[in-house]
């Protein structure tokens, strides 16, 4: 009989231990802070970068104008040195991401690069009184200018839907 009741403590020790944890588990959990949505990107303001990469580049450059204020700029940079490049992020309103990237280098290595590997389709859209012509496939979705002034190339690219990219071209500006 001594032996069985040896057995009952450490299987009732057990047990006690593994309450212990899991009490010790609930505490942890309740009290170190977990965040479960995305971090709030912060807006960013373009203006000087816009006059500058205007001021600057040999061809318009293209922002947006009139977009609602769902549509967050996130991140914007204009490189002189390296074929004029202009790029302006955007978060559109569903989340997803669209960027506008003009630049003068060879127009088939900046779209590769600007899509990230999509390639043309024969789909062409007449958006804002201009022809952009679709490009899937890659990383991103793209709609590419098909005559850009100045001898630049425009893209707007990014995750979103065509949907989305087509109202990004449809408010761009270029000047």
């Amino acid at each position: 009989m001594a032996g069985s009741n040896g057995k009952q403590k450490t299987v009732r020790d057990m047990v006690l231990s593994l309450g212990l944890i899991m009490i010790a588990a609930l505490v942890v959990y309740l009290f170190i802070p977990h965040d479960d949505h995305a971090p709030d990107i912060k807006r960013v303001d373009y203006r000087v970068e816009l006059l500058t990469a205007r001021r600057a580049a040999s061809y318009p450059v293209a922002a947006p104008e009139g977009l609602p204020q769902s549509w967050k700029p996130t991140s914007v940079r204009f490189d002189g040195a390296d074929f004029d490049a202009w790029h302006l992020g955007y978060r559109a309103p569903d989340g997803e991401y669209v960027a506008i990237e003009q630049s003068t280098d060879k127009r088939a290595r900046f779209i590769d690069e600007a899509s990230q590997g999509a390639e043309a389709t024969e789909v062409t859209q007449q958006i804002g009184g201009r022809t952009w012509i679709r490009y899937t496939g890659g990383r991103y979705d793209a709609l590419v200018l098909k005559d850009t002034p100045g001898g630049s190339t425009t893209v707007v690219a990014g995750t979103a839907s065509f949907d989305q990219l087509a109202k990004m071209a449809g408010a761009l500006k270029m000047a």
